[in-house]
C-alpha cells in the first residue's frame, strides 16, 4: 500500500463534524460522498445527532465499529487538533483538514498549524490541508467525492491538484462544461504535508492517469519539483498555471499561502528545466488538457488546415506560422485527389478551403486524403456552421476519420454558437479536443509538438570539472566577508574565473597611492606595453559601481604615451564627476571630496564579437540559478536572459543558449559565422558547478562573455558576496 492510499483510495471514510444544516461544508462533504456512490462505509461523526442523511452518526471516533482508513475534519479551527488526535488514537491512516484559520490568517493561526504538523508526523501518517476543500477520486472501483464542490466531474485521464480551494471549484465545473474526464483531484489548501510533489510522485505510477494539470501559487521545494518531474514528463504532461507573475500578484499569493513566492523568470525556468508545460491562463490549461489527453503527439510540426471557409483557414494559418507550426504543402498525388472528390472552386492547396457548401461528406473524403498524405503529420478542422449543414454532421464525419488514422492528431474547431450546443460536445464525447477559436487550438497543437521534441531530447548529466581551483576562490570570498566586504574588486572577480578556467582577455592592476600619485601614469604606460596594444583601461575603486558613467572607462588605447595622458584625463573626469553619479548620501554628508583610488586596471582590448551575459543570482526559498542572455542592449533593454537551477546538466545549458529569444545571432546571420556553442555551454555550466559550490557567491555577472567563432572571452565581472547562507537564499539539495 502506497502511504497516500488512504487519502486517495481509502475503503472508508470518517466525516468528522459531518452536519445536518443543509448548505453547510459538513452536509455538503458528507452529501456528496453518498450521492456519487463512494464504495465503501462512510461514518457521519458529530455528538449532537442520531443520523445525517439518514446514515447512523457517532459521537466521536472511537465509537465507530469498524476500521477507518481517512478522515475528513470539518470542525471549527480551536478543535481540529483535539479532532485529529482522537482520529490518530483510533488508527486512522490517513486526513483531510477541511477547515481553515490556520497559517493562511497568520498569527495564532501560524502556531495552530504548526502543532497540527507535528502531531501528523510524529504519529507517521500523511494529510491534506488544513485549509482545503478536499479530495476526488472517479475510479469506479472508488468513486470518491470527499469535497464541498457542487459538481462532480466526469471520469477520465486527467489527475488535477490545486493550490487554491475557490480556483478548485471553478475549475472542476469548468472541466465537467468541457467534458474533460477527471482520474483524482486534490486541493491542497496550505499543503502543510501532501504537497504538488508528493502527488507527482503517487500519479507516476497510476495507469488511470495521462496528464497531470496544477494550479500552484507557490513552489515548495524546487529542486525536488524538478526531480519529480522530470522524468515523468517523458510519459505524463505536466501542465502548470501558476500565479503570482506580478509584484502585487505575487504578494497576494504569499499572503493567501504564507509561502514566499520567487521572480516569474525563476518560475519559468524552474518549469522548464522540469520538462512541463507553463499555461497563461486556467482557459489555456484546459484547452491543452483536451489536447494532450486526447490526442497522440505529432511526429513533426508540419500541419493540414482543413476548413469550409477562407477567414478562418487564414487565420488558423497565421497562428500556426506563429507558434512554430508549419503549413506543409501537400504532395501533388494529393492535390490531384482532392481535386477529383471536390467541386471546381474549392482550393486543393494547404490549407484546403471546401468552400460553405461543404457537406459532412465532403469533410471526411477530404479529411481522409489529407491524412494519407505522408508530408502531413497533423490536422486542424475548423467548421464555420452554413444554413442547411447540422454541425453534429460534420462532427461525426471528423470522429469517423479520426478512429482510421488514430496515429495522426487531429484538432477540430467548430465556430459559433451551434457549434458550443451540438457539434464541439459530441466530439469531446469521442475524445477529438474541439475549440471555440483557431488561435486556441493551434497554441494546443504546437505545444505538443514542443513537448514531443522536448522528451526526445536525452537528458543529460551535470558535469563535474576537475580542473577549478575551489581553494583558490575560498582564499577571495574569505578574505572579503573578513573585511566586510560586499563588493568584489573587479580584479578579484577574474580572478575567481580564472580559478575556474574561464578565459579571460588578458589584464593586470596597477596600483595607486592615493589621487596624488605622480609616478602612476608612467608605470601604467609601462604595464600597457608590456601587456601589449590596443587596451582598455578602467579606474579601480570600491566606491565607484558605473565606471562608464563617471568617465572611469578609456577604450583602444594604442601607444604608452597615449596611455599616460589617458591616465591623467580620466582621473580627473572620476573626481570632476563622482559626486554626481556615485557617492551616497552618507558620503556626501561628511564631506568626502573624492573616492578611494585603489590602482588601474589594464585589460588587452578584445574584437569586437557576440556579446553574451553569464550570471548567478540567489533567490529565497528557491536557491542558486544561473543566468544566460544576450550581452549589452539585449540584457539592459530586451531582458533576453534564461534562467536554470543548479545543478545543470549539459542538456540545461544547451537548452538555455536555444531558449534565448535571440539566439538566431549566435548561429550566424548575415554572412557572419556561427559561435562557439560548446564553448558558451561548457562556460555555463562552470559557472553552475561555481553557484553550487560556494554559497557565499550571492550574485555574478559575466558581461560580457564575448561569443567567439572558436572559444568564449570574458572582458568584464561582477561579484556580489553574502556573508552566510541566510544573506544568499536557501540552499536546497536536488536528491539523487
Amino acid at each position: 500500500m502506497h502511504e497516500l492510499d488512504p487519502i486517495l483510495r481509502p475503503k472508508s471514510i470518517a466525516v468528522i463534524g459531518a452536519s445536518r444544516r443543509p448548505n453547510t461544508i459538513g452536509w455538503q462533504i458528507l452529501h456528496n460522498l453518498l450521492e456519487h456512490g463512494f464504495n465503501g462505509p462512510v461514518y457521519p461523526v458529530n455528538p449532537g445527532a442520531r443520523a445525517i442523511h439518514s446514515v447512523p452518526a457517532f459521537p466521536s471516533v472511537a465509537d465507530i465499529p469498524g476500521e477507518v482508513d481517512l478522515a475528513i475534519i470539518v470542525v471549527p479551527k480551536e478543535r481540529v487538533l483535539g479532532a485529529a488526535l482522537e482520529a490518530i488514537d483510533t488508527g486512522i491512516k490517513g486526513m483531510v483538514v477541511i477547515s481553515a484559520g490556520f497559517k493562511e490568517v497568520g498569527g495564532d493561526g501560524l502556531d495552530r498549524e504548526r502543532e497540527l504538523v507535528e502531531v501528523i508526523r510524529d504519529r507517521g501518517l500523511r494529510m491534506v490541508g488544513p485549509n482545503c476543500m478536499g479530495v476526488i477520486n472517479t475510479e469506479p472501483d472508488v468513486a470518491m467525492n470527499a469535497t464541498f464542490a457542487p459538481s462532480m466531474p466526469p471520469s477520465g485521464p486527467v489527475a488535477f491538484v490545486s493550490q487554491s480551494g475557490a480556483m478548485g471549484v471553478s475549475v472542476l465545473q469548468y472541466a465537467k462544461s468541457l467534458g474533460i474526464g477527471i482520474s483524482m483531484f486534490v486541493s491542497m489548501g496550505n499543503k502543510t504535508d501532501v504537497s504538488g510533489n508528493d502527488l507527482i510522485e503517487y500519479w507516476r505510477d497510476d495507469p488511470n492517469t495521462k496528464v497531470i494539470l496544477m494550479y500552484l501559487e507557490s513552489f515548495g521545494n524546487p529542486g525536488t519539483f524538478i526531480h519529480s518531474a522530470r522524468s515523468l514528463t517523458k510519459t505524463k504532461p505536466i501542465c502548470i498555471v501558476k500565479s503570482g507573475r506580478t509584484g502585487v500578484g505575487a504578494q497576494a499569493a504569499a499572503s493567501h499561502t504564507g509561502a514566499l513566492a520567487a521572480t516569474d523568470l525563476a518560475t519559468d525556468a524552474i518549469i522548464a528545466q522540469a520538462g512541463a508545460i507553463r499555461a497563461q491562463t486556467v482557459e489555456e490549461l484546459f484547452d491543452l488538457a483536451m489536447a494532450f489527453a486526447n490526442q497522440p503527439l505529432p511526429a513533426s510540426n508540419r500541419v493540414a488546415i482543413v476548413t469550409n471557409a477562407g477567414g478562418p483557414g487564414i487565420i488558423i494559418a497565421d497562428a500556426c506560422e506563429a507558434t512554430g507550426l508549419e503549413v506543409a504543402p501537400l504532395t501533388a498525388e494529393t492535390q490531384v485527389r482532392l481535386s477529383e472528390g471536390l467541386p471546381e472552386e474549392a482550393a486543393v492547396r494547404n490549407p484546403v478551403d471546401l468552400i460553405a457548401s461543404a457537406t459532412a461528406e465532403t469533410y471526411e473524403f477530404a479529411l481522409q486524403h489529407v491524412l494519407d498524405d505522408p508530408e502531413i503529420d497533423a490536422v486542424l478542422a475548423a467548421f464555420v456552421p452554413p444554413l442547411g449543414i447540422l454541425v453534429k454532421d460534420v462532427a461525426a464525419a471528423i470522429v469517423r476519420v479520426k478512429k482510421l488514422h488514430p496515429e495522426k492528431p487531429i484538432l477540430a474547431v467548430i465556430m459559433g454558437t451551434e457549434g458550443i450546443q451540438t457539434g464541439i460536445p459530441e466530439l469531446q464525447e469521442a475524445c477529438v479536443p474541439a475549440y471555440v477559436f483557431p488561435e486556441s487550438a493551434a497554441r494546443a497543437l504546437a505545444t505538443m509538438w514542443r513537448h514531443r521534441k522536448r522528451i526526445s531530447v536525452p537528458d543529460g548529466a551535470v558535469s563535474e570539472f576537475t580542473d577549478i581551483d575551489d581553494d583558490a576562490v575560498s582564499a577571495i570570498l574569505d578574505s572579503a566577508v573578513g573585511a566586510g566586504v560586499r563588493k568584489l574588486s573587479e580584479a578579484d572577480s577574474l580572478r575567481i574565473l580564472e580559478a575556474y578556467k574561464v578565459p579571460v582577455a588578458r589584464w593586470r592592476v596597477v596600483e595607486a597611492d592615493g589621487w596624488r600619485d605622480e609616478s602612476l601614469p608612467a608605470r601604467v604606460a609601462h604595464a600597457a606595453a608590456e601587456l601589449g596594444f590596443p587596451i582598455v583601461m578602467k579606474v579601480v575603486s570600491p566606491e565607484i559601481t558605473h565606471k562608464t558613467d563617471v568617465g572611469g572607462v578609456v577604450l583602444g588605447i594604442e601607444s604608452p604615451e597615449e596611455t599616460a595622458q589617458a591616465v591623467e584625463s580620466m582621473l580627473e573626469n572620476v573626481r570632476t564627476n563622482w559626486r554626481d553619479h556615485e557617492s551616497s548620501a552618507e558620503v556626501q554628508s561628511a564631506g568626502v571630496a573624492e573616492p578611494c583610488l585603489d590602482g588601474i586596471l589594464l585589460q588587452r582590448m578584445a574584437s569586437s564579437e557576440t556579446e553574451t551575459i553569464v550570471g548567478i543570482t540567489r533567490i529565497p526559498r528557491v536557491g542558486p540559478m544561473v543566468m544566460f542572455g544576450l550581452g549589452g542592449i539585449y540584457v539592459e533593454v530586451m531582458r533576453d536572459v534564461v534562467l536554470r537551477l543548479c545543478p545543470l546538466t549539459n542538456t540545461d545549458a544547451d537548452e538555455m543558449i536555444g531558449e534565448v529569444k535571440l539566439s538566431r545571432l549566435l548561429e550566424g546571420v548575415r554572412g557572419q559565422p556561427p559561435r562557439d556553442l560548446g564553448a558558451i555551454s561548457n562556460i555555463i555550466q562552470r559557472i553552475a558547478q561555481l553557484a553550487s559550490r560556494h554559497a557565499r557567491i550571492a550574485e555574478m555577472d559575466i558581461n560580457p562573455l564575448l561569443a567567439l567563432e572558436h572559444g568564449v572571452l570574458a572582458v568584464d565581472a561582477r561579484v556580489q558576496v553574502c556573508e552566510d547562507h541566510d544573506d544568499c537564499g536557501v540552499p536546497f539539495i536536488i536528491p539523487s
